[in-house]
């Protein structure tokens, strides 16, 4: 753990007090979990109970770990989850100290009263900025300050952006959580920027330009997001669509944007809008690939959208396609990215035959001879052109047997590659040119720290710098793990061709083939300089010992324009000849293409070998650590490693901060940076728009607190008058003689803690009972048992079958079963909706329709076939009843209307209703026993206790003969289960 800084002591001074109750807003990057761990620290006794909620088992695990390395071990943080017992927890709450706990689980204690609720010291909530009004942690505040007044509650926040949301975003959260202050901290507060400017690292910004291709590609996917946008804009008059701009596209959080508006007239626009709301989110994905994903892997996901776009999954023609596809804007992304690849040479017998006759007439001392001449006439000229010449010789002496006729490969490089390379070159110097000017005692490693956005960007890195050659000449230094890619984009290609042939499915183009290999040699992430210097040592003398040399011969790379008639469209019909060509090619070749591109590249270790070349500890001047960015999580990896040379391969706005606090938390620590990004590309510009959204949100949310009004909060305590004048029945006598002071409750299923309704429940007056119910979700009278289903869980329901047995149950328990069909709430209500549940379409109980069903792609066949299938449901039992509610609330005012004058349900009986008679059923039993039976053929969740009481074990009921099974369970299902068990026993 490093020191703290100024700015955290000042943070700590304010909010450390056991007395306050606090929202505290830190920008992101600056150390929260710092904060928060110190925080935990100070309250660290066994006479506090001190409770983190809402933080996530990475979360827990991180600041677990971090206590510990402050000395909080005894017994420091411990985890409730939900595999921790009734019991276990009760204990554990005794014990005192900190307790991370989920939500659902805390709930659920307070309202048993497992948990000493007016003993806890105070509870500390994480992501604060997530809290709303149907929350779970709103409830929590809710129950706490009902029986504890004097404890506290700090709630932490590093996502100023993300508090938006409705009038005035900060006072609906500070009114949840029963706050008065709240403490706010942007990187521009005076105390953090006095701070964090003391000792600034050393950063160098490399402002890389894209290729030519890459420009043009990129300018188009930007024309093509306008004219979508525009488009979507057009289409939807009626609504306020200003908030979607160029600039907010780049953020994944705009698909949610877009969704909340179009959410309450979903199921009134068109399939053309939902199509331009889906194309938005794959042209914001196309313009992140474009940058971090190789030529070929680019060019082979464009090409699984043609095909996705023009077909559907049954086969048939797709009537509603994507209408930025059929712009000039596409085709030029199409062909400049197949140009970035390869291209298609239409003669291609004279090219291939007249190299082969040079290179054999060609012998070293004349390849001598002409490298002195290139030399002298570029000298002449002020330009090295060797190595560009050796280039050229190389691509034209190495053609690649597998390589198909007439294509000539061009494999462009990303341009950060070979900057990335440079930039190691230089560091490598500067560690020798700094080596005899430190010390043992000098802080901080010479390992490099390569971090990137995502590890699909660090598995690219990591290959790039395993292959590369450090001799070629800029771009083409990962010629070698392009190749590689390129031929397992031709077996993917040829794959395609013979699944198409055979009626099946496409498959996704595999990673590259070295992943596997290269990871475990490496140990999950490090690369060594030394095994990447050793190789291109062996590379060069192997190609001074066999040097050929070409005159006159041409880069392959270079694109034809006679290319442009074979790449013009790009339509499905060429993919699907293209990828027949190929496969035809590779099935003349009279090699299994499948194992040799997949094979991968591993080299035998025999004990003559030196033992630490292989499985020997790496120096650290000698190791590249490629991590992607992450949490605060980054913050503990920069301490460990310490590291003086830091490469920054993508921008990241919280990384630079966490960079400054680790320069200002190591004194006399020197630390490099090196900030690589795209000129004038979506990178520069999401960095930028970033940065001022987070600006923007930290100043309104400063002007907010400056103008906030906050209620005066009150005792939420139902006097005992109004809770007689509730249950008081005018019919009888004026309602004198039938007076009840028993407050009005609702037992609860404990699996129902996940939704919101059981808060809203709570905050409407009524008393909340959590139990495991075998019957139901909420039992709301002795007669009145209600089953709640979302709209996914309905659809879920009836595929499964599982509805059907649950309103089975219902019938035979209760006068009056009743299916609460419940909707969510800014969403339609309407059964439209059910059309875009996935788990409607994921349902794998039936077969799939045929192919050119003109059906297959009716959206309103989904909201049909619900509909028929709760008349059925309502045939069968005609004594259930459905209810309908348009959102939790209205759920919350119809369950208090449901219960006006009548008696109060008991919990007791609640639990036994469904199971045995036995009071004491469900005790003792062994959960593990019970899941195995219930697994078990012919053994359902209306049979499972019956079997129980009749067989003491499982090993019982499989000793027992088929007779005796089918006694227990039936004839068909007593058959089933006992062949089951017996099955593949020697007679």
């Amino acid at each position: 753990m490093s020191a703290l800084l100024p700015f955290h002591k000042s943070i700590l001074e304010k909010i450390h007090d056991p007395a306050t109750s606090e929202l505290v807003l830190l920008a992101r990057g600056l150390g929260l979990r710092r904060v928060v761990c110190k925080l935990m620290q100070i309250y660290d006794s066994p006479n506090n109970l001190v409770l983190l909620v809402n933080a996530t088992q990475e979360e827990e695990a991180a600041i677990g770990e971090e206590l510990g390395i402050m000395g909080c071990r005894n017994p420091g943080l411990r985890i409730v989850g939900f595999e921790t017992g009734r019991k276990d927890r009760q204990d554990l709450y005794k014990k005192g100290g900190l307790v991370s706990i989920t939500s659902q689980i805390f709930t659920v204690d307070m309202l048993t009263s497992d948990i000493p609720t007016h003993l806890i010291t105070g509870i500390i909530v994480l992501h604060a900025e997530r809290v709303t009004p149907t929350s779970a942690e709103a409830f929590i505040v809710r129950l706490y300050r009902e029986k504890n007044k004097n404890g506290f509650l700090k709630a932490f926040s590093d996502q100023p952006e993300h508090i938006t949301s409705g009038l005035s975003p900060l006072r609906t959260i500070m009114k949840e959580l029963h706050l008065r202050t709240v403490h706010i901290y942007p990187r521009f507060h005076a105390e953090i920027k006095e701070s964090l400017d003391r000792k600034t690292p050393d950063i160098v910004e490399l402002h890389q330009d894209m290729t030519e291709a890459m420009s043009e590609i990129h300018h188009a996917i930007v024309q093509c997001m306008t004219t979508t946008l525009s488009e979507l804009k057009r289409a939807n008059t009626m609504l306020d669509l200003d908030d979607l701009t160029i600039d907010n596209a780049y953020f994944r959080s705009f698909d949610m944007i877009v969704r909340r508006m179009l959410d309450p007239v979903w199921h009134k626009v068109g399939p053309r809008t939902k199509q331009l709301v889906s194309d938005l989110a794959t042209l914001r994905r196309l313009l992140t690939y474009l940058l971090t994903y190789d030529a070929l892997a680019f060019h082979a996901y464009l090409e699984t959208l043609i095909a996705a776009n023009t077909t559907t999954e049954s086969g048939s023609a797709r009537q509603h396609q994507s209408p930025w596809m059929l712009t000039d804007a596409a085709h030029t992304i199409f062909t400049y990215a197949k140009r970035r690849c390869y291209v298609m040479n239409p003669m291609p017998k004279a090219a291939q035959e007249k190299p082969v006759e040079v290179i054999n007439l060609v012998d070293d001392e004349e390849e001598e001879a002409w490298a002195v001449l290139d030399e002298i006439e570029a000298q002449a000229r002020g330009e090295p052109s060797s190595n560009l010449n050796k280039g050229k010789g190389k691509a034209k002496a190495t053609r690649k047997k597998w390589l198909p006729e007439g294509m000539e490969p061009v494999l462009e490089e990303l341009p950060k590659w070979y900057l990335l390379a440079d930039i190691l070159h230089e560091v490598e110097e500067e560690m020798i040119r700094l080596d005899p000017l430190l010390t043992s005692h000098s802080p901080g490693s010479n390992t490099v720290l390569i971090m990137a956005s995502s590890l699909h960007t660090c598995t690219l890195i990591k290959d790039f710098l395993a292959t590369m050659d450090a001799d070629a000449p800029r771009g083409s230094q990962g010629r070698r793990m392009m190749e590689d890619k390129l031929r397992l984009y031709l077996w993917w290609k040829g794959k395609l061709s013979e699944r198409r042939a055979e009626g099946k499915g496409p498959i996704a183009l595999p990673s590259g083939k070295k992943d596997d290999a290269q990871g475990a040699r490496q140990g999950g992430g490090n690369d060594g300089i030394s095994e990447a210097l050793k190789r291109k040592d062996r590379e060069r003398q192997e190609r001074s010992m066999n040097r050929r040399r070409v005159r006159g011969g041409a880069p392959a790379a270079a694109p034809s324009l006679r290319d442009s008639a074979s790449s013009s469209a790009m339509a499905e019909g060429e993919i699907k000849k293209e990828a027949d060509e190929i496969a035809d090619f590779l099935s003349s070749q009279g090699v299994d293409v499948d194992t040799q591109a997949l094979m991968p590249d591993t080299q035998l270790f025999t004990m003559d070998d030196d033992f630490d070349a292989h499985y020997g500890l790496l120096a650290p001047a000698q190791t590249v650590l490629v991590r992607a960015y992450s949490d605060d999580s980054d913050d503990q990896i920069l301490q460990e490693i310490k590291p003086r040379f830091i490469v920054m391969y993508e921008p990241n706005l919280e990384f630079i901060r966490r960079i400054e606090v680790y320069r200002n938390s190591n004194p006399g620590l020197g630390v490099r940076v090196y900030f690589m990004m795209y000129k004038l590309s979506c990178e520069e510009g999401k960095y930028l728009t970033g940065l001022r959204r987070e600006k923007e949100s930290f100043e309104r949310l400063i002007k907010e607190r400056g103008s906030m009004l906050m209620p005066i909060l009150e005792d939420r305590a139902t006097p005992a008058g109004e809770a007689i004048i509730k249950t008081i029945s005018s019919r009888i006598a004026g309602g004198r003689k039938e007076v009840s002071t028993e407050p009005a409750r609702v037992i609860v299923d404990m699996r129902e803690f996940r939704s919101s309704l059981p808060s809203l429940l709570h905050a409407s007056g009524l008393l909340v009972l959590p139990v495991t119910l075998t019957v139901g979700d909420y039992i709301l009278t002795p007669d009145i048992c209600v089953e709640r289903k979302s709209i996914p869980d309905l659809v879920s329901s009836f595929n499964s079958g599982r509805l059907y047995t649950q309103c089975e149950l219902m019938s035979a328990h209760y006068k009056q079963p009743i299916l609460l069909i419940e909707f969510e709430e800014h969403k339609s209500f309407s059964l439209e909706a059910v059309a875009d549940v996935k788990s409607y379409a994921k349902s794998s109980k039936y077969p799939p329709k045929k192919k050119g069903d003109p059906r297959a792609d009716n959206a309103s066949s989904a909201a049909q076939s619900i509909q028929s299938k709760l008349v059925l449901l309502t045939l069968t039992f005609p004594r259930v009843r459905i209810l309908w509610s348009s959102s939790p609330y209205a759920t919350a005012e119809i369950f208090n209307d449901l219960k006006t004058n009548v008696a109060q349900p008991d919990p007791a009986k609640a639990v036994l209703v469904g199971a045995e008679e036995d009071p004491d059923a469900g005790a003792g039993v062994n959960t593990a026993a019970e899941e195995l039976l219930r697994s078990l053929p012919g053994i359902t969740a209306k049979n499972v206790k019956h079997v129980m009481n009749r067989v003491r074990s499982v090993r019982e009921l499989c000793e027992l003969t088929l007779a005796e099974v089918q006694e227990i369970l039936g004839v068909e299902p007593g058959k089933a289960c006992w062949e089951f068990v017996h099955r593949g026993e020697r007679k």
